[in-house]
């Protein structure tokens, strides 16, 4: 066996090595390691008597087969081997990586990553489905959930923020599936999205003017479009003297302010019993005497009263949906109360809606990876059953280069009318956009 290892670790393995000549160290010696250790001994360590520990396990097995390796290739061995043991595997590579968003692991060799917007394929990999299964289970059960074939779909928050999801067998045919999406650890803030080209500082200074004056407001998007990013710089935006309660599935947003309440759904247990759901935390909010409700994502009966609480005193409540653009978004709301209701007149779901939202802010991925702000429209009342929709920023893409960059200006088709009522009524005025055309 020590004859292997060293041809290993000299890569003259070649059909074995892969992109890592390591990796087939590593799975003997992890594998030597784990029979060589108690496990259980490990549980009552702190972390540094555990390093020691297992350094001197690992040493050990190094001289016993008399493997010619470098402090280098030593020190890469026992942190691969340390990840698996303490940490996530091979995913400990990538959560240490700066500017990854997303990890998506598709099965055991098939790993991506998000970063700067763009998804690349890396060459971390796992040994095979059972270490995969291994790892997830380490993940999911840090924060106190399981996952088997009982229960093969999880989705939680570790405690850094990080959004987990987990799908294993027999759901997922082609072996487990785990997706990470993680979050900064200080907050983006509107200068830096005005930075990285989501918008120009007049259109912040818009939004800003909405949310103070009170307004309702939806931000729509797709899937990784960024709206729980600008949702939390909009939040910011509140005053800091008034109570705000915020409801998600998975805590994201870190509001600032000093008066903040946070609250996040649960699932059923094995049982089916103990779920808590977005409706019944939006219910619960009105008796909590909130200023203002925020909602991570509208997607079901929760939207009903949310709006209904729009309608009753809760000015410049806020939350995201997922649509393709503004009248999309109303389109899913007016779906959401009339399967939440049941014979409610068209009219009447027009005019909740009207009575109810003031703003709908659209966000959009594009080609080359920014997410940008693409439309700004103002509620402008109804007419029968239709919602009327008036645009009052408009991102105008001009082009697209070769290599995806996006081309386009930002532009003001319409000025405000309801809006600026209401913020004059709040004593806000809202910035003169009619000079608007700034270039992406």
């Amino acid at each position: 066996m020590s004859r292997r290892i060293v041809d290993l670790v000299k890569g003259r393995a070649q059909e074995d090595s892969g992109p890592n000549p390591l990796d087939r160290v590593q799975q003997v010696l992890h594998r030597e390691l784990i029979d060589a250790i108690d496990l259980s001994a490990l549980e009552g360590m702190s972390p540094q008597e555990t390093r020691s520990h297992l350094r001197v396990a690992l040493n050990q097995l190094i001289r016993n087969h008399s493997v010619v390796m470098s402090s280098e290739q030593q020190e890469a061995l026992f942190v691969r081997v340390l990840d698996d043991v303490m940490g996530f595997g091979p995913l400990e590579r990538l959560l240490q990586m700066e500017g990854v968003s997303d990890i998506l692991v598709n099965g055991p060799k098939d790993v991506w990553i998000e970063r700067n917007g763009q998804l690349e394929r890396t060459h971390v990999d796992f040994r095979d489905d059972d270490h995969l299964l291994h790892i997830i289970r380490r993940v999911v059960s840090s924060v106190g959930r399981r996952v088997d074939e009982a229960s093969p779909l999880v989705d939680a928050r570790l405690a850094d923020g990080t959004r987990v999801n987990a799908v294993i067998p027999p759901i997922t045919l082609d072996g487990p599936s785990l997706s990470l999406r993680r979050f900064s650890a200080k907050p983006l803030s509107r200068d830096d999205l005005v930075r990285f080209g989501s918008a120009p500082p007049e259109v912040f200074e818009l939004l800003e003017s909405c949310v103070h004056a009170g307004m309702n407001l939806l931000i729509s998007g797709g899937t990784g479009t960024g709206k729980t990013t600008l949702l939390n710089v909009m939040s910011g935006f509140i005053p800091h003297s008034e109570r705000i309660v915020t409801i998600e599935d998975a805590a994201e947003l870190r509001l600032q302010q000093p008066h903040v309440v946070r609250m996040e759904t649960r699932p059923a247990n094995l049982e089916g019993r103990g779920e808590v759901t977005p409706r019944m935390l939006v219910k619960n909010a009105l008796r909590m005497r909130p200023d203002r409700i925020v909602v991570g994502e509208i997607r079901g009966e929760e939207a009903v009263d949310l709006l209904q609480a729009m309608n009753t005193g809760h000015d410049g409540s806020m939350g995201t949906v997922h649509a393709n653009s503004p009248a999309h978004a109303i389109s899913r709301l007016k779906t959401m109360v009339a399967i939440t209701i049941g014979n409610l007149p068209d009219k009447a779901i027009a005019e909740m809606l009207a009575d109810a939202l003031q703003l709908i802010v659209q966000v959009r991925r594009g080609l080359d990876g920014k997410r940008r702000i693409v439309s700004v429209a103002e509620v402008a009342g109804r007419d029968g059953e239709d919602v009327q929709l008036s645009e009052i920023v408009h991102f105008d893409q001009t082009g697209v280069d070769e290599d995806g960059t996006v081309h386009g200006r930002w532009i003001a088709p319409n000025e405000p009318v309801l809006s600026a009522d209401i913020a004059k009524a709040h004593g806000r005025t809202l910035p003169d956009l009619r000079g608007l055309g700034v270039e992406a």
